[in-house]
């Protein structure tokens, strides 16, 4: 054999081992030129969603129990509210679905106008044939039967615009004039309208997400406390500039003394309470609904009925549910990379957290009575579709956490 036909049949082998190593391998070709699959989401934005949708179903479920009952007795369907929350909670979830698919940063290039749009739509309740009152606020907007109430919006709109003003001005956290006298403005803007409405619980919730996200912002912690001791001087001033709203506002002082007027919703939302004991009544079957011995139960007292018909355990799982919700948002705030998105995050947990306080303490006689709803709970179709709304942005910046 010549040497030539040893090179030839040696290039031949060489070819035939090449082929027969790509044929033997093709899923290994395909794969490398394969884009790699996004990373899952984090354990906070699970946490977030399951506490969200178990808490929505229950609500549903208090709703029911709470209503079904009194509207009986009105001559009504005993489904009618319940009936009227599940089609705003399918609002909801049509909010969160939105607000999980459209990208953060076009819905801060579109907040500006949806943030005017609100700030108008706060003055349709003081018109004529248009606004609604319910136990002296004139703050709803009445569509045929369905009512509206403007200032749900307004947190959420101011919330961002907030955030945006705030992320815009990274680099100038300190500077008053450009970063937070237009946030201050925004927050004083809002707090007045709901106030011209008789909404003082709003007006409260406003300010203290303006004041959270200032915070994680990085505002002086100095200037902060000044602007908070006036912000506070200026609400009370408000409150005791009118004879019945300082009566109610500091009823819960004395609650036993105006237990038959101002306080009558508060002492029976504290008999409610302790009648549930540790397992409470069954869903259902409390009496604190029936007649008028807590005529709120539906909506600012419903935590009452929580506690009535789940007792102690119910009590111990819902509050715990709002701590797990918080905690993950909080750890979503901290942990995402995007500065607007941060602070969208950390105004959402102000939010929840500030509502629920407010009104469990307002439930139990520890806190004044605002009129605020207890977020996924309260009926009110407003207060769930916005409050889902908001879970659906927490849940957007949890799912880009990286």
């Amino acid at each position: 054999m010549t040497a030539r036909s040893t090179v030839v049949g040696d290039r031949r082998r060489a070819a035939a081992d090449r082929t027969g190593s790509k044929s033997r391998h093709p899923a290994r070709r395909v794969s490398a030129s394969r884009p790699a699959s996004p990373a899952p989401p984090p354990a906070a934005f699970y946490a977030i969603a399951v506490v969200a949708t178990v808490f929505t179903l229950l609500g549903l479920a208090m709703v029911m129990s709470a209503t079904s009952i009194a509207q009986f007795h009105k001559g009504n369907s005993p489904w009618s509210s319940f009936q009227r929350q599940v089609m705003w909670a399918g609002f909801g979830a049509a909010a969160v679905w939105l607000a999980l698919k459209v990208p953060m940063h076009l819905m801060r290039r579109w907040v500006g106008p949806f943030t005017l749009l609100s700030l108008c739509l706060m003055a349709l309740p003081l018109l004529p044939n248009v606004g609604a009152s319910v136990n002296g606020a004139r703050a709803w907007i009445r569509v045929g039967e369905l009512t509206f109430q403007p200032s749900e919006l307004l947190k959420l709109t101011l919330m961002l615009q907030c955030a945006h003003l705030l992320a815009g001005r990274q680099s100038e956290p300190n500077d008053f004039g450009r970063t937070l006298r237009p946030v201050a403005i925004l927050g004083v803007l809002g707090a007045l309208l709901c106030l011209l409405q008789g909404d003082l619980g709003s007006a409260i919730v406003l300010v203290g997400i303006v004041f959270a996200m200032a915070f994680i912002a990085g505002a002086p912690i100095g200037l902060m406390a000044v602007t908070g001791t006036l912000a506070a001087a200026a609400g009370l001033l408000i409150v005791m500039a009118s004879d019945r709203r300082a009566a109610r506002f500091t009823a819960f002082l004395d609650i036993a003394a105006h237990k038959d007027h101002l306080s009558y919703q508060t002492w029976q939302a504290m008999i409610a309470t302790a009648q549930g004991g540790l397992t409470g009544s069954g869903v259902g079957r409390g009496e604190s609904k029936l007649g008028e011995f807590l005529p709120l139960a539906h909506s600012d007292f419903i935590f009452a009925v929580v506690a009535e018909e789940l007792g102690m355990i119910g009590v111990i799982a819902v509050l715990g549910g709002f701590l797990v919700m918080v905690y993950a948002g909080i750890q979503v705030a901290m942990a995402t990379q995007d500065r607007f998105h941060s602070i969208v995050a950390a105004g959402v947990v102000a939010w929840f957290a500030l509502q629920t306080t407010i009104n469990v303490g307002g439930v139990v006689g520890i806190m004044p009575v605002t009129g605020l709803t207890l977020p996924f709970f309260s009926a009110g179709g407003s207060s769930l579709l916005v409050t889902l709304a908001a879970t659906g942005l927490l849940l957007n910046v949890a799912r880009n956490v990286r």
